[in-house]
């Protein structure tokens, strides 16, 4: 089995940062694409950066230029640095990663979520 192990939240003040990582263990060959989605209260969840597997980046509109998405495939790490805070972006953020199989399985994973809060 996969598992996707997320850590980083917290609470911070409006214009603070934080860095959200996620580690990926368990049965996995390699993994192809790898993201953050976040869900507010009363919302449904969202896709917030995505990177595949060579590196490409994509964002939604609401973070781009103050979200970073990187990733290292050699410890199958995901991360999102999250500048200039807004209290819009609290939210419950969950990892993602689509993992590929030796038996060419591709299923895809989450994690538990971790909770970010910001707020004066």
């Amino acid at each position: 089995q996969v598992q996707l192990v997320e850590s980083g939240g917290g609470l911070v003040q409006p214009g603070g940062s934080l860095r959200l990582s996620c580690a990926a263990s368990g049965s996995i060959f390699s993994i192809s694409d790898m993201g953050w989605y976040r869900q507010a209260p009363g919302k449904q969840r969202e896709p917030v950066a995505t990177i595949t597997g060579d590196g490409r980046g994509n964002y939604a509109d609401s973070v781009k230029g103050r979200f970073t998405i990187s990733r290292d495939n050699a410890k199958n790490t995901v991360h999102l640095q999250m500048n200039s805070l807004k209290p819009e972006d609290t939210a419950v953020y969950y990892c993602h990663a689509k993992v590929r199989r030796r038996d060419n399985i591709n299923p895809d994973y989450w994690g538990q979520g971790t909770q970010v809060t910001v707020s004066s």
